[in-house]
């Protein structure tokens, strides 16, 4: 291999100080952007993680001999005293927070976000099916807010 020529080397050198020199402005617009996305560099660190500690697809022993037998999945998410309770089947997932609070959960995938419902007063949210690969969950209430570990729910 032959060593790279240093007339080469000044060459780069002196179109990158041409374009530097010669830089526009960055757009505003450009800027906002940036400043936006910096701005959710730590939205996850207000969150309380919640961590998988049931998945029925897990369960040794399935409760399946005195059900129904139903393709329905249920997990269980717990940090400290909130609990994050869902039901999965094929056209959509149901669950409860306890403690109770009416709120907002929004769902989210490695693609973005796919969903955002309401909670009622006693906790309950539904959605739409979830999307195939890892999905997360999000729990805002007047009370507290928890993200779900990520877990693939299909």
């Amino acid at each position: 291999m032959e060593p790279w020529p240093p007339a080469a080397d000044h060459a780069l050198l002196a179109e990158l100080r041409a374009a530097l020199r010669d830089s526009d402005p960055v757009p505003e617009e450009f800027l906002a952007a940036a400043r936006a996305a910096f701005s959710w560099r730590s939205v996850d660190a207000e969150l309380a993680l919640a961590e998988l500690t049931f998945d029925s697809a897990c369960d040794p022993q399935p409760a399946g001999l005195t059900r129904s037998t139903g393709s329905a999945r249920t997990l269980t998410f717990r940090t400290g005293a909130v609990v994050v309770e869902i039901e999965v089947t094929p056209t959509g997932v149901v669950g409860q927070l306890s403690p109770a609070r009416g709120g907002r959960v929004s769902a989210r995938s490695c693609a973005g976000q796919y969903e955002e419902v309401p909670v009622d007063a006693v906790g309950y949210f539904s959605m739409g099916a979830p999307p195939a690969g890892p999905v997360q969950l999000c729990a805002h209430t007047d009370g507290y807010a928890v993200a779900t570990a990520w877990v693939s729910l299909r």
